[in-house]
Formats: C-alpha cells, sequence, structure tokens
C-alpha cells in the first residue's frame, strides 16, 4: 500500500491544483507538459498558481503543471523523485535547499539559455539573491524573491496607547530595547500579559554586531561563532528574554498556547521580527501595523540573515527549452507584480521592487520599501553540504539553552567552535 501511496501521491497533489491527468507526459492536446515542483501554505498555493494566468493563457503550447510538495523535508522529496525518475521539470528552491541540490549536481547550468535569450537580463535582479544562485560563475536558479530577515513588526495601537513613538529605520538595539521594556506589561501576580519584543532570527543580533557564523559564507573553512562579537551579539538576544524579560523564552512560548501571528494581531505582543512573508496572514486581521527595518547596533552595524526563493531546472528534465520559458515567466515581471501586490514575497527584479506594486502599494505595510535597502545588508547562510547537519546536531541543542537561560552564550559557542571547525575541515 505504501508504494502505491508514494507512486501516485505527486500525481494526486497535481489533480488537485490542474485537474490535469495522471498520465506520464500528458500531452493530449498537443502541448508540452512542464511540471513545476513548489511548497506553500494554502494562500500561497492560490498565488502562486494563479500569479502568470495571463501568461498561460499566451502560451497554449506548454501545458504548466503545478505540484505542490510539504516544505518539510522538500529537498529529499525531490531527490527521491529524480532517483526514480519521476521527477518534475522545474523546482522551486530556497536559498538553503539551493546548497543541497547544487552540493548533488541535479540542476541544469542556465549559462546557454541566458547568453541566447534577448530578453533576459541578469542585471534586473538585485545582486545580493542573484550571487547566492550563482557558483563559479554560471547561475542555476532564476531568484523570484529576496527575503531578509529584516521586518520588526509593531502594533501601532500598543504605541500609541503607551504613547511611543513609532520605531524608524535608523533606530538602534537600544531603541528597541528602551522601547520593548515600556511595551511590556505585568498583571497583578507579575505574570506577563503582554510582550514588548519577540523574534526568531537570532542570527541578526550575530550579524548585527559585527560578528558571523563562519569566514567565508561560499568557502567557508571555519566557524567565527567563538569570536568575541558574535558572542556578545547572541548574548544580547537571550538577555531580552532572561535578564530584561521583554521577549517570552522558547519555554514561556511554548505555555501561552498561541502563535505569535495571534499574539501580535490581539495585543499581546507590540514587536515581532520575521520576514515579509507574515504580510498575507496579518492583513486577515483588524488592527493598525507597520514595519521598521532591524536596528543597527551601538556602533551603526547593521545586517541579517536572509531567506529567498528561485526556480532551477533540473537536469533530468524532458523539457528544458520550455521549461526555461516557464522559468522566465515565473520569475518575470508579470509573475513577480502578482506576487508582490499580494504581499507574499519582496520581488527579486529590483524594477518590481521599486515599482506601484511594492514598495509604492499603500496596503500595510506601508514600509516595505525599506527592504529594497535591506538587501544590500544580508548574510546567507554558509554554502557548505553539512551546514544544516552542524545546526541540528551542534547548533541548535546549545541555543536552546543560551535561549532559555541555562548557559551563557559564551559557553555555548567556545564549547561547539572546535566541533563545527572538525566538520567543516573534513569536508574540504
Amino acid at each position: 500500500m505504501k508504494n502505491i501511496l508514494e507512486k501516485f501521491l505527486p500525481c494526486f497533489l497535481t489533480v488537485l491544483l490542474t485537474f490535469s491527468g495522471c498520465g506520464p507526459g500528458n500531452k493530449s492536446d498537443g502541448a508540452s507538459e512542464v511540471k513545476v515542483a513548489f511548497w506553500g501554505s494554502p494562500e500561497e498555493i492560490e498565488i502562486i498558481t494563479n500569479s502568470i494566468k495571463g501568461w498561460q493563457a499566451a502560451h497554449p503550447n506548454i501545458k504548466l503543471v503545478f505540484e505542490h510538495t510539504p516544505y518539510t523535508g522538500y529537498d529529499s522529496k525531490i531527490l527521491t523523485r529524480i532517483a526514480g525518475g519521476a521527477a518534475p521539470d522545474i523546482i522551486a528552491t530556497e536559498v538553503d535547499y539551493f546548497v543541497t541540490f547544487a552540493t548533488k549536481g541535479v540542476l541544469e547550468d542556465l549559462s546557454s539559455y541566458i547568453e541566447g535569450d534577448k530578453e533576459f537580463l541578469k542585471s534586473n535582479y538585485f545582486p545580493t539573491i542573484l550571487d547566492r544562485f550563482t557558483l563559479d560563475g554560471r547561475l542555476y536558479a532564476v531568484p523570484r524573491d529576496v527575503a531578509p530577515f529584516a521586518c520588526v513588526f509593531y502594533n501601532k495601537d500598543l504605541f500609541d496607547e503607551a504613547g511611543i513613538a513609532y520605531p524608524d529605520d535608523n533606530w538602534t538595539w537600544e531603541d528597541m530595547l528602551r522601547m520593548a521594556r515600556t511595551l511590556t506589561k505585568k498583571d497583578a501576580s507579575g505574570r506577563t500579559i503582554q510582550y514588548g519584543f519577540y523574534g526568531w532570527a537570532w542570527q541578526n543580533f550575530i550579524y548585527g554586531n559585527g560578528g558571523a557564523l563562519v569566514d567565508d559564507v561560499k568557502n567557508p573553512t571555519k566557524t567565527l561563532l567563538n569570536d568575541p562579537k558574535s558572542i556578545e551579539g547572541l548574548q544580547f538576544y537571550a538577555d531580552l528574554a532572561n535578564l530584561y524579560h521583554v521577549m517570552p523564552a522558547p519555554i514561556a512560548l511554548s505555555n501561552l498556547g498561541m502563535g505569535i501571528d495571534l499574539m501580535f494581531s490581539s495585543g499581546r505582543l507590540a514587536m515581532f521580527l520575521s520576514g515579509i512573508w507574515e504580510t498575507p496572514g496579518l492583513r486577515n486581521y483588524d488592527f493598525r501595523w507597520d514595519v521598521a527595518m532591524f536596528p543597527k547596533n551601538a556602533k551603526g552595524s547593521r545586517a541579517f540573515g536572509s531567506g529567498g526563493s528561485g526556480y532551477a531546472i533540473l537536469k533530468s528534465s524532458k523539457h528544458k527549452k520550455e521549461a526555461w520559458e516557464v522559468v522566465k515567466a515565473l520569475t518575470g515581471a508579470e509573475g513577480q507584480r502578482e506576487l508582490a501586490k499580494r504581499g507574499l514575497a519582496q520581488p527579486s527584479r529590483a524594477d518590481v521592487a521599486a515599482s506601484d506594486a511594492w514598495a509604492g502599494d499603500a496596503k500595510p505595510p506601508q514600509n516595505k520599501k525599506m527592504l529594497n535597502k535591506a538587501v544590500d545588508h544580508i548574510v546567507f547562510s554558509p554554502f557548505h553540504p553539512r551546514w544544516r547537519e552542524i545546526q541540528e546536531k551542534y547548533l541548535i541543542p546549545k541555543l536552546d539553552l543560551v535561549f532559555n537561560g541555562k548557559i551563557t552564550a559564551e559557553e555555548a559557542l567556545r564549547e561547539i567552535a572546535p566541533k563545527i571547525d572538525k566538520v567543516l575541515a573534513s569536508d574540504r
């Protein structure tokens, strides 16, 4: 039974999205079938699958089939399909999954397609996200969006009630802490009923303090987590929960019984740090909110982690020429405008990001245009095939202890640094 389900599940998902047949390479209408694997929530599915409806209508020779695949284990599922000869033609890939696909050698080099296509210009895209998908000068995925962890969402109603001016893009860590302390409230028993701040992107506090995870993101040879700047930045983040008590620690957060979006929209949380992808969900709530860029440290340093995604053609595709046209459409101006207007993603194309579909769009958050400057300060995760293993085996267990106040950042990072270095050295 399991084998039967594994065989037909991809097709079942395809039926849900496109109502197309399950036969392999179904081309009853004479069109070339191009399959696109992607992930996303139900809301994201609707946005993505409708992003290039106009292009689809104008290209009846290409039958576009979207295949939704859950995000958890996405890379393993795609690699399994490749091994089984049932792979899609195009895959969506975010910046970290890209490391896996690129190092496995399953992606088509797009150089020849780009060189022979006058319509496609790499100069249209933000250089930082384009570089992430580039290896040895060759592009392996065309970026669809860039997603800096630079959005500090803030509840305007709570700021107004407290008589505090809204944060702007020039604020500092000290400003954020001061606001968070004022906006944190306790009841008569001492229980916190309103938190001033929450953020999961601990990397920002390392990068923003001049620290780093590794010595070279694209070719890491050793970790810099044990650098004093990295330690100081991470400790400041942990202190928000354990010293200043303006942020729920992981243990406290798990006991609250509600998601961050609900805490934020219901007035239980004044500010939270995340990415712009929170926007479609937040627009469903009736309250006043906006975003400010993640603040600078006391020395004026500013940097933050980033996500982002793109579309790549698999080497195994039998319809590469048609797949290239689909990739261009999905990452082109029309497709990106649709995603931008729905608030799902910051366009990777600088022209669309500067247009009325994004920077000039009045729908909340009104200050999303700040992300067009934020892209100049992003730092991606280390480009190493075992970095995710390093995170799960060494980083996350120790960081949990730091974030819950059991050990200091210095104790944790100095202990795991030699172990991380050993893994990085073994794979060189």
